[in-house]
């Protein structure tokens, strides 16, 4: 890839391990971590919302190990453990004692088991489409994490995940298709989510009462016709978390964020906002 690569962002180390991450704005900080498509990077999975939600705050938008233009060491293990030690020594890295935090999916998993883990670090928490409970994996997940490069699964990929099929280009399919098979790119994907696949979502999974002790205002979105993450999953997620709420939008799959993107966008900065005012003030 050229180096006007829109997806190459900044370089930072966090332990041995050189992350490519976004970092937009200015004001209080929100992380978000993407999801564990094929070929994803942070700024594919973010690049129409975070420059919108980048006008009155800080967005941090890392590349998760194995994925996109973070650095794949020969002997990297990827699991949960793994994942939230980056998270928080990104934040450590930039001297960030406490973040707001979206995720997608897989990455919703992830901010669960951050604010389980360090519920200090995190502020206010959005999840979409997320995983983090147990439940049984959906024939959609099962092709995203089993998949094998060719232009036509790719393909295949894209008409799951979202529900407007006309935003599947050929062209789209052809470039995430190129995304999904540079040096190193596949090798590290498939080692991630192997057959059988249940114990994946198993591993992403947060315990029930864990879940009942997070104290944070939670936001979960979801697409009523999502065929990776179940449309279950948020509801049993909004029951156990004490302070959340929940938002579902009709005729949208996995793909709010592109699919229900002005929404979003005004859905999450309503509510970040709602914590910005509350923050105390600093003295002039």
């Amino acid at each position: 890839m050229s180096q006007n690569n829109p997806e190459l962002g900044s370089s930072i180390e966090i332990g041995s391990v050189r992350t490519n991450y976004h970092d937009l704005g200015k004001g209080f900080p929100v992380l978000m971590i993407h999801g564990s498509g094929p070929g994803v990077s942070g700024y594919v999975n973010w690049r129409t919302v975070m420059n919108p939600l980048a006008e009155k705050r800080r967005v941090l938008i890392p590349d998760m190990l194995g994925f996109g233009f973070t650095e794949r060491k020969p002997d990297q293990h990827y699991d949960v453990d793994a994942w939230v030690v980056q998270a928080i020594g990104l934040l450590d890295a930039l001297d960030l004692p406490r973040a707001d935090i979206v995720g997608n999916s897989f990455g919703g998993a992830l901010a669960l088991k951050l604010a389980i883990r360090h519920p200090k670090r995190i502020r206010r928490i959005v999840l979409m489409g997320s995983a983090g409970l147990d439940f049984p994996l959906t024939e959609g997940l099962d092709a995203v994490w089993g998949y094998e490069p060719s232009p036509e699964n790719m393909r295949r990929i894209l008409d799951i995940f979202a529900f407007n099929r006309s935003l599947i280009t050929d062209d789209l399919a052809r470039l995430r298709y190129e995304a999904s098979i540079q040096p190193g790119f596949q090798e590290a994907f498939a080692a991630m989510f192997p057959p059988p696949r249940q114990r994946w979502v198993s591993a992403l999974a947060s315990a029930e009462d864990d879940l009942r002790r997070i104290p944070h205002e939670t936001l979960l979105v979801h697409g009523r016709e999502d065929r990776v993450i179940p449309l279950a999953s948020s509801v049993t997620l909004a029951g156990l978390i004490p302070r959340a709420q929940l938002h579902v939008f009709g005729r949208c799959g996995h793909w709010t964020q592109i699919e229900q993107a002005a929404r979003f966008i005004r859905l999450v900065a309503d509510f970040l906002d709602e914590a910005d005012s509350a923050e105390p003030r600093p003295l002039d």
